[in-house]
């Protein structure tokens, strides 16, 4: 059985965290640049200790670690040695596992029960964000880059044997635009980490589509018989394509489906601004519908707080 499933087991659905870099931000760390969140495990762990036990007060039963942006190819383009690099990879897992036992050991004024032994799950998925975010160009929204199985295996590699080594529970293949790039995960995860597990979440083009065309159904099932794939699903989407996104992958998969979408603001490269949700719906206003659909893990992403989370999980 699953890490996933057993944890359904225990509470269903769910709660996943919220966003990293909006919650960075607020305490001062810039990230304006190439590294974007990661560049906090240079200059502030600690903030980032601190955004992850924000997300357990708020309710979140796993959180991601701030590895979608950090590869060592990353690090090194900005002059850090490689041996600096696994460093900060790695310590971006130990701030996430500190985070939790932090909240254990002292348990919430929300969920006092939450304590060392608590039946409430708590897990720490290592974020793999796509190659996409390592060409800093966007690419994560477009899947406009193709390379071999083996590149892209030898671009993941690494990273992902420092956050299993490290101590992370699963791994988050998390904004994946380009079906060859997953197709090279799904096959790296067994044959390398058979110990370990991963979700799948899709960056959209529509509620259809990756944003390399593919269909979502047909990505979905090629997925389904993977039995290291424990949850199928889409993150950095708009809140309005994601209860069709689940029926979508419903049809072609028994897995748990999993969703962090973003929180509807409208994001304007130009000017690098953001203009408010105009539909003013929130997560926790659409989870119930998204559990409805077949759900069974739900979060946030870009420009969700611990009070998004902490509504979210109180709705549900």
């Amino acid at each position: 059985m699953s890490i996933i499933t057993k944890a359904l087991a225990t509470q269903s659905p769910l709660i996943v965290d919220g966003a990293m870099a909006t919650e960075l931000e607020k305490r001062g760390v810039d990230t304006a640049n190439e590294l974007w969140s990661a560049m906090a495990l240079i200059h502030d762990p600690q903030a980032v200790r601190n955004v992850h036990l924000s997300y357990f007060e708020a309710g979140a039963n796993i959180a991601i670690t701030n590895t979608y942006q950090a590869n060592i190819p990353a690090f090194e383009r900005i002059g850090l040695s490689a041996a600096e690099a696994r460093q900060l990879i790695a310590t971006a897992v130990h701030e996430a596992l500190a985070a939790r036992d932090s909240y254990r050991a002292s348990g919430s004024k929300a969920d006092p029960e939450a304590t060392i032994g608590s039946p409430r799950p708590l897990l720490v998925a290592g974020s793999v964000g796509p190659y996409g975010a390592f060409l800093a160009d966007g690419s994560e929204y477009t899947g406009a880059y193709e390379l071999t199985d083996a590149q892209y295996r030898d671009f993941h590699r690494e990273r992902m044997r420092i956050l299993a080594d490290a101590g992370v529970d699963l791994f988050a293949f998390e904004t994946m635009p380009n079906m060859g790039e997953v197709r090279a995960l799904a096959g790296l995860l067994p044959e390398e980490f058979p110990e370990h597990e991963a979700w799948v979440s899709f960056s959209l083009r529509d509620d259809g589509h990756l944003c390399d065309g593919t269909p979502l159904e047909e990505a979905a099932a090629e997925l389904d018989g993977n039995a290291r794939i424990a949850a199928i699903g889409v993150n950095c989407v708009p809140l309005d394509v994601v209860t069709a996104a689940i029926r979508r992958i419903r049809t072609a998969s028994g897995k748990p489906i999993i969703v962090y979408p973003n929180n509807g603001d409208i994001y304007h490269p130009e000017t690098k601004t953001w203009t408010p949700n105009p539909s003013g719906l929130s997560l926790a206003q659409l989870a119930p519908q998204w559990v409805g659909a077949g759900a069974s893990l739900i979060g946030g992403c870009c420009r969700t707080t611990p009070e998004d989370i902490r509504g979210l999980s109180a709705s549900l």
